[in-house]
């Protein structure tokens, strides 16, 4: 098959920032930091305005927390649902072994759901109000890691003759520049969405967290068609569907069916829920 040549070339950007001795400071954990203050500069202004109901104050503790259940479960997820030994020699501490790479989102969100379940008993706070503010800062991060999967040339798209295509390092057909489809719609595009339901005064809380699941599902189960499949894994149903997909299903329809149970529950004041939740 003859491919044309790539219309928008790749630019090359090594995913190493600079060296501190032996240690590598790379574009990836810069992305991963970036995220994390922001968030924390986001939420204390929510909480500051009220839209958060927790002391500002607080706001180092549970980011901390979130932060580890990011990293650990977005390993451990990604060992549970993408790695394949093949051999069966690993050690038993390999599904947390960070430094070995490989993050699943659907692994952080997980664990950030049971960090927030288990902080906001321990504080004695609503979860659901918790997950909300989540959800607002959570596409930040999303766009940021994308761009640094792109920089490292990972996670490319599926071959294509689109005018935008681009040749990545250590590939020879022009490809979707997927991981840039993500950022931009599972960063701007979706935190779009969920700062304008937001300011719905009919909502519950909750709603919003619901949404940036259902969105997230959506737009992950979409662009998959454009991204290339994991090596290890291909396809896993029909000729078509990734593990990605199967994912993004499974929380999209959670995400769904907690829209509809939150919806039917009592009301307090504009845009809570009666009760602890």
């Amino acid at each position: 098959m003859h491919w044309p040549i790539a219309t928008i070339p790749y630019p090359l950007i090594n995913p190493v920032i600079f060296h501190l001795g032996p240690i590598q400071i790379r574009w990836y954990g810069v992305a991963y930091l970036a995220g994390f203050l922001l968030a924390y500069f986001v939420l204390a202004r929510l909480a500051k305005k009220g839209v958060l109901r927790m002391p500002a104050d607080w706001l180092g503790d549970l980011v901390a927390w979130l932060a580890l259940g990011v990293v650990v479960g977005g390993r451990a997820g990604w060992w549970i649902f993408y790695h394949r030994d093949e051999g069966g020699n690993e050690p038993w501490w390999e599904p947390f072994a960070i430094q070995h790479g490989g993050m699943s989102f659907h692994g952080g969100l997980i664990a950030v759901l049971i960090v927030l379940l288990v902080w906001s008993r321990a504080k004695k706070l609503s979860f659901l109000n918790l997950a909300d503010g989540m959800a607002l800062v959570t596409p930040i991060g999303l766009c940021l890691g994308r761009i640094a999967n792109f920089i490292n040339h990972e996670l490319v798209g599926r071959p294509t003759k689109v005018p935008w295509a681009m040749i990545f390092p250590g590939y020879t057909q022009p490809r979707h520049p997927s991981q840039l489809y993500e950022a931009l719609l599972e960063g701007p595009v979706l935190l779009g969405i969920v700062w304008a339901l937001k300011s719905w005064k009919n909502r519950r809380d909750g709603q919003v967290a619901a949404t940036f699941v259902v969105g997230y599902a959506l737009i992950r189960f979409g662009v998959e068609f454009t991204r290339e499949p994991d090596v290890q894994l291909g396809f896993i149903a029909f000729g078509w569907l990734t593990m990605g997909q199967l994912l993004s299903m499974v929380i999209g329809l959670a995400g769904v069916l907690w829209w509809i149970v939150l919806n039917h529950r009592p009301r307090g004041r504009a845009g809570n829920t009666v009760g602890r939740d």
